[in-house]
């Protein structure tokens, strides 16, 4: 269902004494988008081996795992049910509109109690032939999903990997794949500091192995922005023709060149940027303000 990552060289880096490449998820299915794939790919095969008919999973209004996996869903040939943090009575997103093209019901779970709600429903599946899958694909089978792209692409020879971390399940596999000379850095996108450790622990084979998170780069929060962190999605668009959304890539980008100036890394590094993919996120920014 999907295309293989890819690498694309970002040679306007390599003036400052750094091999800087980009991973490319964005360019491995235009509805699949980015790492929802790799991450989805396991709870697909486990709910068919399990004759589910059924798939349901948990997201916000914008969320574009809701969307993949309407998508997945469909193309597959179950069913699919989004629980949805939002309130029936407000007005509808495109990325929800989206998943019901692609045949999701979706259920409104309300702004408040969300999470008891969604706990409910993961604890009361006993013998149902719902499969239930954890929001942005948080678990160990997403892990071990996403660790499966060291069978399409080798990321072994790189000294830094950096991503934006959501629910940590993507940077868990990385995690989990790299060698021992590599530094995975995670940049967080939410303000959960206290817990993104845990739940990144939580799924990974082995939680002794080391990364980094940055913390100080979120802009305020989950989907909130700053003008420093358009300029430099702006910017890295006219240097590399590479659009980032405002979410997720767009918070590596303002970190990563906040990094290169104050020479965090060592020299003639080579440094991979993952680009989870996902520019659903640029649909709230108002027309004009990217340049893509």
């Amino acid at each position: 269902m999907h295309t293989k990552a890819t690498i694309s060289s970002l040679s306007y880096y390599h003036h400052l004494g750094h091999s800087v490449d980009m991973l490319r998820l964005d360019l491995v299915h235009p509805i699949v988008s980015g790492n929802k794939w790799y991450k989805l790919k396991l709870y697909l095969q486990e709910a068919m081996e399990q004759n589910a008919k059924t798939l349901a999973s948990f997201g916000g209004p914008y969320s574009n795992h809701i969307v993949a996996l309407a998508y997945a869903g469909q193309y597959v040939g179950l069913k699919t049910i989004g629980y949805i943090r939002t309130n029936e009575n407000e007005p509808i997103t495109p990325s929800l509109q989206e998943a019901l093209k692609y045949g999701m019901q979706l259920v409104y779970l309300g702004r408040t109690h969300f999470q008891e709600k969604k706990n409910e429903l993961f604890n009361n599946q006993d013998g149902s032939s719902t499969y239930f899958i954890d929001e942005g694909g948080y678990g160990k089978q997403g892990c071990k999903g996403f660790a499966s792209i060291q069978e399409e692409i080798d990321l072994g020879n790189y000294d830094y990997i950096l991503a934006a971390v959501g629910t940590g399940t993507m940077l868990a596999g990385l995690i989990s794949i790299s060698k021992d000379h590599q530094e995975i850095i995670g940049i967080p996108v939410l303000k959960n500091e206290e817990s993104i450790y845990n739940e990144i622990n939580a799924i990974l084979p082995d939680p002794s192995k080391p990364y980094t998170l940055l913390h100080q780069f979120h802009q305020g929060g989950y989907a909130k922005t700053t003008p420093t962190q358009i300029d430099c999605m702006n910017e890295f668009w006219k240097r590399t023709g590479i659009p980032t959304d405002i979410v997720y890539t767009g918070k590596l980008i303002t970190a990563f060149e906040h990094l290169i100036k104050e020479n965090y890394f060592k020299n003639d590094a080579k440094i991979l940027l993952v680009h989870s993919g996902g520019l659903q996120g640029n649909r709230s920014v108002k027309p004009g303000v990217l340049l893509y």
